[in-house]
């Protein structure tokens, strides 16, 4: 076994030896490969999990649906939809977000935050993020 001072905690954190083969690095591709606004689902063991990369910066998340267990990473990769809000409060039109992008399960609709991995339409749900590390041109997720 094997003993690590948690940051968040006051106790230490044991691991046994299969907890640490757990958390491997699983490659996912050459960053070169990459463009903006692509994906790509990777197995960890039994664990699916998809890895985005987005305005340059990559984000990975359990590719499990909190709603019906759908494959939450595969569907629509969209900028968030916004609507305009004039002083009256009529509305202006909707248009595309330049900051913000959002992918949606392709099951029933839920759609989440690609920074964040949270559901758009309810903040506190949460889709489990993965650490992703960046190797020279090779990018790994941590699972």
């Amino acid at each position: 076994m094997l003993a690590f001072a948690h940051p968040n905690r006051s106790r230490e954190t044991i691991f046994t030896r299969e907890d640490v083969a757990r958390m491997a690095e699983k490659l996912v591709g050459k960053a070169s490969e990459f463009k903006d606004g692509d994906r790509r689902i990777v197995f960890a063991g039994n664990t699916e999990i998809g890895v985005f990369k987005d305005r340059g910066e990559f984000h990975a998340y359990s590719n499990y649906c909190l709603h019906q267990g759908g494959p939450a990473c595969e569907g629509l990769i969209i900028a968030k939809v916004e609507e305009k809000i004039a002083p009256d409060r009529t509305s202006k039109g909707m248009y595309f977000s330049d900051t913000e992008t959002h992918f949606v399960c392709p099951w029933h609709g839920y759609e989440y935050d690609i920074k964040t991995g949270e559901c758009v339409s309810d903040r506190k749900l949460k889709l489990r993020k993965y650490k992703v590390v960046q190797k020279g041109d090779e990018v790994y997720v941590i699972a």
